[in-house]
């Protein structure tokens, strides 16, 4: 993208306010993340749900020059403006006209499952026969597509773009934007199925995208997608790939695990190993192997492109450093898409220092030095405190580093120079190519070294966040609850991942939770549920909101406020009984409340309850009641005090089971850890935490032997017994052993037997093919489920998640 101000309003019909003649070469659409304000414009989208131009202040903080609005804020003086009628549409027309005007080969790929993995494993192969250019992460929707098109530069020759819908109607707009001359259609699945009537009226909206293709590539596998695509396109090139033999490309027989998988493309044969052979993966190769053809790839060179395929790596992981580091590990991949990805990443700490170690960019058909000119300056705008450069390519650009730069050939000579075990109290980015092994950094940085780790995936909780906040009005706000250590899973590391993403409140149990995370510098506000009496001249020195819940609270917390000279009213949240019976004000007192709380220099910011069985379908009279109860209540006591307060009283299951009673605030506590009691909801989030560990040692147990503590484990036969490095003071409760709970290796239930160890425990492998030691054992997260680990604890998942001890290493990751 290369366009003055003046041509970007030509297309759009936007209106210019200030200097016409800048040039923009990207647009920066979440304040948060911007990377670079070189030629950068940022554009404040408006949805139904939120409004970016409450951030175009956080945009010109960042120096961003040029603002695209569908409003002038007259208040921001010395700024370029584009006054748009929609932010959304004008994007989209901006970009319709870059691709139509871009004369570029493209393939656009939509389905439910895959898109993102064959977009990569595409441009893996095919970046060395063309100039390509590909989708950023999983950029695919209404403003992701776009955002994509726009990266089309004059060196591009092909260019592979994915395409996501989640209701119907939204392909139509993405199809004028972007027509393929390859459409590639992947495994039609249940994501996004629930917003529509039928799985027809969701495959018609998918296939709208190919209303322009020549060729059409799809899974066959599907009758109804077989159907639609013949009587729809039966004017097209149609191609149908799957695991039925009577797709046009399919494998041609089942073979065994050491043998090559033989795919039929029409009358043609292509071997090859194969070292994965799940149905998805397999699907997936054919599809590759579909579209190379018909990018005509020879036989012989697809065969070597699938052999030097590398694993799609979507994560980035934050880990606990040494020195009071935080160790960011993106050594998966290297490339300017990934590397955009990891800065914006970092920009979500708030650690004041920051380091770098960057690596040769390899496998990139590029000229060397503008490629790594660009790489400078989006390094340069992050402003590191040291740069650590790896390869003898980048190493010859050092000059264009404006941080102190030092270079090494190889990982080892930086790990011998002892520089980063000299760092203190930084965010340290490790970002490389695979090849240089940079994850040996990780090894010597993170301050816990351990096999069992507890991993958190942000993104999971940004999307289950962002579902119940779909099913809200606009406007209303969130507040997240981070107590008992965000339950388990890291206060300050939730807490800030939260507030980056503007979360409106968060609530801790107690009042050293808040004051650990204000010291830390999280600025959002935080009500303290439970302020005992002795943490109140903490919870005003840290600006923290106590919850007021009986008479007596108040009259202490009061005086706390009177002594300590603060001189304006004191924000606080007046809970209200109604029918839990554990902590509030009833009905009877809130005449006394309401004259108490006038006669104070105090604001009431919020009136709130807690429903108790929000999550039992067979108590609903009973929540419809405590309902009634609070808007009565808190009704009345508004009246009383003369001013409106926020009113809350849905948690997660209230959320989507309760909606018309938002309020103006709702509480998420495990709900955004991906947590329902609804079946319908569940299949919407996404899981979030995963226990992992490793198999220690294998050993044959002969009949007659025992295993474990009290022998109580005797096998009838010989079984093979895996060790794992996990016990009851990591959190795995002793009552689970003698096969009464399971964990997975290698997707299989293995149960655990003989009485759980205080660091071990041991499980029965003999039904796990090719195990061997060091495999990896999933204590919960997909099999076992952590709903499923909680049924063999006799207990719900809160208290397995906040069980899990302070030992075992946590890993934040985004996938």
């Amino acid at each position: 993208m290369n366009y003055t101000v003046k041509q970007i309003a030509d297309i759009t019909n936007a209106q210019i306010i200030g200097d016409k003649d800048l040039v923009i070469r990207n647009i920066a659409f979440d304040s948060r993340i911007i990377y670079s304000t070189k030629n950068t414009a940022f554009i404040a989208i408006n949805t139904h749900k939120n409004s970016g131009e409450k951030f175009i202040e956080s945009a010109i903080d960042r120096s961003i020059g040029v603002i695209i609005s569908e409003h002038k804020h007259p208040q921001f003086e010395n700024v370029t403006w584009l006054i748009v009628e929609n932010s959304v549409e004008f994007l989209q027309k901006l970009a319709k006209y870059h691709f139509e005007n871009s004369h570029l080969k493209s393939i656009g790929i939509t389905g439910s499952n895959g898109k993102t993995i064959l977009k990569e494993w595409l441009y893996q192969c095919l970046w060395n026969e063309f100039p390509t250019v590909k989708s950023p992460k999983s950029f695919n929707s209404q403003i992701g597509l776009p955002l994509s098109l726009l990266q089309i530069n004059s060196s591009y020759e092909l260019g592979i773009f994915e395409v996501g819908i989640s209701k119907p109607h939204e392909m139509e707009k993405l199809e004028n934007i972007f027509h393929p001359q390859i459409g590639l259609l992947t495994h039609i699945g249940t994501a996004h199925a629930a917003n529509f009537e039928s799985e027809e009226e969701l495959i018609n909206e998918k296939i709208m995208l190919f209303k322009g293709s020549e060729i059409i590539i799809y899974n066959g596998d599907n009758i109804l997608v077989d159907k639609k695509i013949n009587e729809l396109y039966s004017s097209k090139k149609l191609i149908s790939y799957g695991l039925k033999k009577d797709n046009q490309v399919f494998i041609k027989e089942n073979v065994s695990k050491d043998e090559k998988i033989t795919v039929v493309y029409f009358d043609e044969e292509i071997s090859f190993p194969v070292h994965q052979r799940d149905e998805a993966t397999l699907t997936n190769a054919l599809a590759l192997i579909t579209v190379l053809k018909e990018m005509n790839i020879d036989n012989q060179k697809i065969v070597e492109k699938i052999n030097s395929l590398k694993a799609v790596e979507m994560r980035l992981e934050a880990i606990e450093g040494i020195k009071n580091n935080i160790v960011i590990n993106d050594s998966f991949n290297l490339d300017l898409d990934s590397l955009k990805t990891a800065l914006q990443f970092l920009n979500e700490y708030k650690k004041p220092k920051k380091s770098l170690v960057l690596t040769d960019i390899v496998g990139v058909n590029s000229n060397s030095k503008e490629l790594y000119e660009e790489v400078s300056e989006l390094v340069n705008d992050q402003n590191f405190d040291s740069v650590f450069l790896i390869g003898s390519e980048i190493s010859k650009f050092s000059e264009l580093f404006k941080s102190k730069t030092s270079t090494f050939v190889n990982t080892q000579e930086l790990i011998d120079s002892k520089h980063l075990t000299e760092i203190e109290n930084q965010i340290i980015l490790l970002k490389g190519a695979r090849k240089f092994e940079i994850e040996k950094l990780k090894d010597i940085l993170e301050l816990r070294k351990h096999d069992t780790v507890l991993e958190i995936n942000l993104n999971a909780i940004l999307h289950n966040i962002n579902y119940h906040k779909s099913l809200l009005k606009p406007g209303t706000k969130m507040m997240a609850m981070v107590k008992a250590n965000a339950y388990g899973l890291g206060s300050y590391e939730i807490s800030e991942f939260l507030q980056h993403h503007h979360i409106d409140y968060l609530g801790v149990a107690y009042a050293d939770e808040g004051v650990e995370l204000r010291k830390k510098g999280i600025t959002t506000p935080i009500v303290v549920m439970n302020p005992e009496q002795h943490s109140y001249e903490a919870i005003i020195e840290y600006n923290l909101e106590p919850e007021i819940y009986s008479f007596r609270v108040l009259e202490l917390f009061y005086e706390a406020v009177q002594k300590s000279g603060y001189d304006k009213k004191y924000p606080i949240h007046i809970k209200l009984e109604t029918g839990m019976h554990r902590l509030g004000f009833k009905d009877f007192e809130l005449d006394q409340l309401s004259e108490t709380l006038n006669s104070k220099n105090v604001k009431v910011q919020s009136l709130f309850s807690h429903l108790s069985s929000s999550d039992m379908p067979e108590e609903k009279q009973f929540t419809i009641k405590q309902l009634e109860i609070f808007e009565k209540n808190s009704a009345y006591l508004i009246d009383k005090l003369g001013y409106t307060p926020i009113r809350h009283i849905l948690n997660s299951s209230g959320i989507t089971s309760y909606t018309e009673h938002q309020y103006d605030m709702v509480r998420i506590g495990i709900g955004m850890i991906g947590e329902s009691p609804c079946s319908e909801i569940q299949k919407q989030l996404r899981s979030v935490v995963s226990f992992k560990t490793v198999i220690s040692q294998i050993s044959t147990v002969d009949t007659g032997e025992s295993v474990g503590y009290s022998r109580k484990y005797k096998p009838d036969h010989a079984v093979k017994i895996a060790t794992i490095p996990v016990g009851y003071a990591d959190g795995i409760p002793r009552l689970i052993g003698n096969q009464v709970g399971n964990v997975g290796v290698n997707k299989i239930l293995a149960p655990i037997v003989g009485n759980i160890c205080m660091d071990m425990m041991m499980i029965n492998v003999d039904k796990i093919p090719d195990v061997k030691e060091g495999d990896m054992v999933t204590v919960f997260n997909a099999k076992p489920s952590l709903k499923e680990f909680a049924g063999y604890c006799k207990t719900i998942t809160y208290e397995v998640l906040t069980s899990i001890s302070p030992r075992v290493k946590r890993i934040y990751i985004k996938d």
